[in-house]
């Protein structure tokens, strides 16, 4: 293993302990610390109601990201989905990779190698990642809203590496039919 400074920028306020990056408040935790607490509430309240509950949270926050990012660096379109992917990875994640997207379809395709789900939890039989979808359906919305575009998306997990005979995650961006609103 090679290691290396983080990629990202960091500020630390001396006097209040804010960490920011890009100028959005940041939280730096133990892995275990945070998966720990993630299987803790997912034990009491069941994958399904959490997963829908961080999807909706997650959605909520990878917009107001992308909206602020897009705007702290100038970019636009892909660029941003792109910027998202990249600062997801490097802030501990996993590895994102952006396999596809046609923002003109509102649709894309995104890999996860090295998933902090996988590591901490390890080959469990079931996705484990679910807490990204929102994030890749907030983030496709947002750009598109930003184009002018009214389409909407929604996003699914179609594996885990956490799953029998999968070495990566997959996660599918799609639009969202009409008629689910």
């Amino acid at each position: 293993m090679t290691k290396m400074p983080p990629e990202l920028p960091i500020e630390v306020d001396s006097e209040t302990g804010v960490w920011t990056t890009d100028a959005l408040p940041m939280l730096y935790v133990p892995r275990h610390f945070f998966v720990n607490n993630h299987v803790a509430v997912e034990q009491a309240l069941g994958i399904e109601t959490y997963a829908e509950i961080l999807y909706q949270a997650g959605y909520k926050s990878a917009w107001h990201w992308c909206e602020k990012e897009a705007e702290c660096h100038g970019i636009t379109g892909v660029d941003v989905f792109e910027h998202y992917m990249k600062r997801l990875s490097q802030r501990g994640w996993g590895r994102f990779f952006t396999e596809a997207i046609d923002l003109d379809a509102g649709t894309a395709c995104v890999r996860l190698e090295d998933s902090a789900f996988v590591y901490q939890q390890g080959k469990v039989g079931h996705k484990v990642d679910y807490m990204f979808t929102g994030w890749f359906a907030g983030a496709m919305d947002q750009i598109l809203a930003a184009r002018g575009s009214e389409l909407r998306t929604v996003a699914e997990q179609t594996q885990s590496a956490a799953e029998p005979a999968c070495d990566v995650g997959r996660f599918q961006v799609t639009p969202r039919s009409q008629s689910a609103g």
